[in-house]
């Protein structure tokens, strides 16, 4: 079937109090895209962000975010009041977000909803602590032990807790009991809320395409509770990390310094842990994005002492084993492969071999660093089974990129669209339009794109810190009926 959507992280939705959320705003985004035409709303990952805000770098691959909790929602159950919000500093630009004002204050704001909410009085909270109580206390008393130890990452904890020696674990869930009881509570918050967004976007026939990173963080709840999944060493430091070599993007390559998986391991097992993992995510998401996907034929391994990624080399990843044993586990899976970057023989054949659709970024078509795959990405040679984008949360906006790209790439571009060089509004409305009337099944348009927005609302700049992840969109922009109505006649233009 034929269909588009948009891409738009939760947290950059309008909104009062500091971030997008699972506010009404969520609901009218929702009523927005069903205005337009649109089938999909895709996002990226909901897990709790760690160290520089990333949502490929959460301390827990199965908990969502707190700060995507509603504080409108907990106003309406009177856990907390309009003032106590109002009067909360969370951030004074409403088009970026602040996130260490989020941390100080909005923590405190949950704390006191988690004071006056009683439990003994909700059958639901019971029910939810019963069915997730594996994974949901594991991640508790890991953020119990963490904020005891001011935020520290798990590789400074004291070796007694690192290593979770017994009599160390049994003394902190003494001590920390009521700590483990509010990450628990709000992870209730969080996947309640949620669910009332998934139900209301499937109401108005949206689905949710979600996002999951391939990879655990070094400070996560699964290195600290599972470290027989990945390469470590007897003293569960890690021998090797992940990353990317380098190329005409990055001379030096990018250093993720995530932990890489044992797949000896994994395979020994069947790839439990993996299939448990898209289970759980096929509670968040109707369609899954892999990111990353290129890492289970071949990933790359990069000494743990590296500087950067120059040092690295290649190891075989688990391929098709992986995905045959959670088909015959869990059935056919709705997954996007995000198969990026330098794309190998073997890496397309894994693609083709699993039937999954893969992504296509107009962008690339016409970067004269990317010398190797460049013309997979022209619409004009895009296959029905992909997903086509005009960019990613990883690339400049289309008005941005336009502004930066080479004398030579533009006036390729605007030759293969047809528009003057001079227009770069229309070329971005005529490279949107190029999309939907390629051959690709699913056309993903970053909300950027369609508002002609630039750099200025970019998501992300890959290997730069400290300017990332923090961007808003204005309020007036849901109510922009014009953009609905043009959006809604060209997916019916195009038969999507």
């Amino acid at each position: 079937m034929r269909s588009s959507g948009i891409l738009l992280p939760i947290f950059s939705l309008p909104g009062r109090y500091g971030i997008g959320t699972f506010s009404d705003e969520a609901l009218r985004f929702i009523d927005f895209m069903a205005e337009a035409g649109q089938h999909y709303w895709q996002i990226l990952p909901l897990g709790p962000t760690g160290y520089g805000d990333s949502p490929y770098q959460s301390v827990s691959l199965k908990a969502g975010n707190p700060y995507l909790i509603s504080l409108e929602k907990l106003i309406g159950q009177g856990l907390l009041t309009e003032a106590e919000c109002d009067e909360a500093d969370l951030g004074e630009d409403d088009q970026c977000i602040d996130y260490g004002k989020l941390y100080k204050n909005r923590y405190a704001l949950l704390r006191t909803a988690f004071g006056r909410f009683k439990p003994e009085e909700n059958e639901a909270y019971a029910l939810f602590l019963k069915e997730n109580e594996g994974w949901l206390h594991d991640y508790a008393l890991f953020m119990a032990i963490k904020d005891e130890n001011e935020g520290r990452p798990l590789s400074r904890w004291d070796d007694e807790l690192r290593l979770r020696k017994a009599d160390a674990l049994s003394k902190a869930e003494a001590r920390l009991k009521t700590e483990v009881c509010f990450w628990e509570f709000l992870q209730y918050l969080f996947y309640s809320q949620w669910d009332e967004v998934m139900a209301y976007a499937h109401k108005k026939g949206i689905e949710i395409i979600g996002d999951i990173p391939i990879y655990a963080s070094a400070d996560s709840v699964e290195m600290w509770v599972h470290p027989e999944l990945f390469q470590l060493d007897d003293n569960r430091q890690m021998s090797a990390v992940a990353g990317c070599p380098p190329d005409g993007f990055s001379a030096s390559g990018q250093l993720w310094g995530n932990p890489l998986y044992d797949w000896d391991y994994h395979k020994k097992t069947g790839f439990s842990w993996w299939i448990d993992r898209l289970r759980h995510i096929s509670r968040l998401y109707d369609v899954v994005r892999i990111d990353h996907f290129r890492g289970f034929d071949e990933y790359y391994s990069i000494p743990a002492e590296a500087a950067d990624a120059r040092g690295g080399h290649w190891e075989k990843g688990p391929g098709l084993d992986l995905f045959r044993a959670a088909a015959d586990a869990l059935g056919e899976q709705r997954i996007i492969a995000e198969d990026l970057g330098y794309v190998t023989d073997s890496v397309k054949k894994l693609v083709k071999d699993t039937g999954f659709a893969n992504m296509k970024v107009f962008q690339f078509a016409f970067d004269a660093r990317d010398t190797g795959n460049s013309q997979d990405y022209l619409p004009d040679n895009y296959p029905a089974n992909c997903v086509a984008y005009t960019g990613t949360h990883d690339n400049e906006t289309m008005r941005g990129w336009l502004d930066h790209i080479r004398p030579e790439e533009l006036n390729r571009l605007a030759a293969y669209l047809r528009r003057p060089a001079d227009d770069k509004e229309g070329l971005v409305e005529a490279a949107v339009s190029c999309l939907y009337s390629s051959r690709a099944d699913t056309v993903i348009i970053p909300m950027q794109d369609l508002l002609g927005l630039g750099n200025e609302a970019r998501i992300n700049q890959p290997s730069l810190s400290g300017d990332n992840w923090k961007w808003r969109l204005q309020c007036d922009a849901l109510s922009d009926m014009i953009l609905a109505r043009k959006l809604f006649r060209a997916a019916a233009g195009s038969h999507r």
